[in-house]
């Protein structure tokens, strides 16, 4: 097939062009103030961590950082909001280990308002932090399997509170309940903070959610901490037993907040907030505050960020279906 030569350089022209302004629109980055959304209100691990970021980047590229809060439906909700904002990378979605929870959940019950596996890109995982079972100290259990002993012996109608239908705290409590063989009930939140206020007030028995957002807590004897899902006992709560130390291997889990942006974001924008989200995590306050708050400072790769989810998410899919749980 003969290509005329006026034909092949209009072609390589056009592409030319393209090529230019896609460099031209990455050198140009940021042009404006930057948004960092968080699905969940104000007051929790991943509110935090996206704020201490968000202050170091808005040093490090000259302009502002901002945070916004945009609870519900698990997470959903703001990461919806991100899917369908502009693909410049001025606009972060901040979510943890909920997000392919609650995306597999909203796929399998086909309401899902988005398609994770080409609607987001992943930029940086910015801490890892184990996810951690709690309780009213009212509760007559010191740990997680006493727990499912006393609901056996006693039936006791005990709720358990989560951040919202097919979040991590759901996925575990729907879990718990068929390996222990008892029963709970359900009470989704909107966030991690308007849970842990009902779980301080003893409004609900049992909760769950990152370590971090109850560690103040546990370690003042306010809440009582029943297990953590990390592989190893956390540092700073050397006396509370992983899950698979209590007997439920199933139920360990990989903890982390990271960042998204929009799937069709160019690849050199995706690479400079990758390089000023590591740099932001790793400055030596942010991380000493992070490592106070019970989380480990990563700054990661973009490709590792996307790794991680696809894995959650293959992990938790066939739990989702058998459960029945819907967001």
């Amino acid at each position: 097939m003969r290509i005329s030569r006026r034909r092949f350089s209009l072609g390589l022209a056009g592409a030319s062009l393209g090529v230019g302004t896609h460099l031209s629109w990455a050198q140009s980055f940021p042009s404006k103030a930057l948004k960092i959304i968080v699905p969940f209100p104000a007051g929790g691990t991943t509110d935090v961590v996206a704020r201490l970021v968000a202050q170091r980047m808005s040093e490090s590229m000259g302009q502002p950082v901002v945070v916004e809060n945009r609870g519900g439906a698990g997470g959903a909700i703001g990461a919806d909001a991100v899917a369908k904002s502009a693909p410049d990378g001025h606009t972060l979605l901040m979510h943890n280990l909920t997000f392919p929870m609650t995306s597999v959940a909203q796929t399998l019950a086909n309401r899902s308002p988005f398609n994770v596996d080409t609607d987001f890109a992943g930029v940086s995982i910015s801490v890892y932090v184990p996810f951690m079972w709690t309780a009213h100290p009212s509760v007559p259990a010191k740990d997680l399997r006493e727990l499912g002993q006393l609901l056996r012996a006693q039936k006791l109608p005990y709720n358990y509170g989560s951040t919202g239908p097919g979040s991590a705290m759901h996925v575990q409590g729907e879990a718990f309940k068929k390996a222990a063989g008892v029963d709970m009930q359900h009470v989704p939140f909107r966030g991690a903070a308007p849970l842990k206020q009902d779980l301080l007030a003893g409004r609900i028995q049992v909760g769950g959610d990152q370590l971090s957002t109850s560690l103040a807590e546990s370690k003042a004897g306010t809440l009582k901490a029943l297990a953590t899902t990390a592989s190893k006992r956390v540092a700073g709560l050397p006396d509370v037993p992983t899950v698979r130390e209590l007997g439920f291997p199933s139920l360990e889990l990989e903890g982390w907040n990271g960042l998204f942006v929009p799937g069709k974001t160019p690849r050199e924008i995706v690479e400079r907030l990758q390089r000023e989200a590591a740099a932001a995590v790793r400055h030596p306050e942010v991380s000493r505050r992070l490592i106070e708050m019970g989380a480990e400072p990563v700054g990661s790769s973009a490709a590792a960020q996307d790794e991680i989810l696809k894995r959650q998410m293959d992990q938790f899919r066939p739990v989702i279906r058998e459960m029945n749980i819907e967001s």
